[in-house]
């Protein structure tokens, strides 16, 4: 209930303060995007949420058409994809195409801050590995999240889940205002080195 009530109150807060510039952002991500390589300008993904419960994910579509048509779902583990447009790129450097998800957390789908929430061809492919991925939605997924902040692009599945388990394991509201806090940092610079990382390390 408290995490709900922050997650409202961060979009009700967010919403009046930033509501302008929020607009401004849309309306040229969607003309660049438009321009560029068409419609559709969103996209829609299922995941999981809390106890596997499925759901639509929306972002800003930031690859080309069909990105996924030859390979099926695969983990996007390189910043550099070949599959993203210019404009893809700019607005995954920036986070801009997460602005969506912010339906989301108003339906309630997922929080701001938990474990990203997965797709079930890869959550599937994961638990073949043996890897204990079942335990990721135990809590509700997030916008943003430990692994997110301290993981990179080529981070392990592995090694993201690590994080993912030891968020839950001590989640508080002190650690999801530290994790919001940077998250905006991190977007705000748009090209977080593995220095940076280790630097912010330090206060978590």
């Amino acid at each position: 209930m408290i995490k709900r009530s922050i997650d409202l109150s961060f979009l009700i807060i967010g919403f009046t303060l930033l509501m302008p510039i929020l607009l401004i952002v849309i309306l040229v991500v969607v003309i660049f995007l438009f321009f560029e390589d068409g419609y559709p300008i969103f996209y829609t993904q299922d995941r999981y949420a809390k106890n596997k419960k499925k759901f639509k994910l929306f972002k800003f579509r930031s690859m080309i058409k069909n990105a996924e048509q030859q390979t099926g779902a695969i983990w996007a583990s390189k910043e550099d994809d070949p599959r993203l447009t210019k404009t893809g790129k700019f607005i995954r450097k920036y986070a801009i195409d997460e602005i969506p998800q912010l339906i989301n957390i108003l339906r309630g789908d997922i929080s701001i801050v938990g474990p990203r929430p997965e797709r079930p061809e890869l959550y599937k492919k994961f638990l073949k590995r043996n890897l204990p991925y079942e335990k990721r939605l135990n809590a509700p997924q997030g916008l943003t999240g430990l692994a997110q902040l301290l993981g990179s692009y080529d981070t392990l599945p592995k090694n993201k889940l690590r994080y993912d388990l030891l968020y839950i394991k001590n989640q508080s509201l002190c650690l999801d205002m530290k994790i919001i806090f940077f998250s905006v940092l991190v977007t705000i610079i748009g090209n977080w080195q593995t220095d940076s990382r280790q630097w912010v390390k330090k206060f978590f």
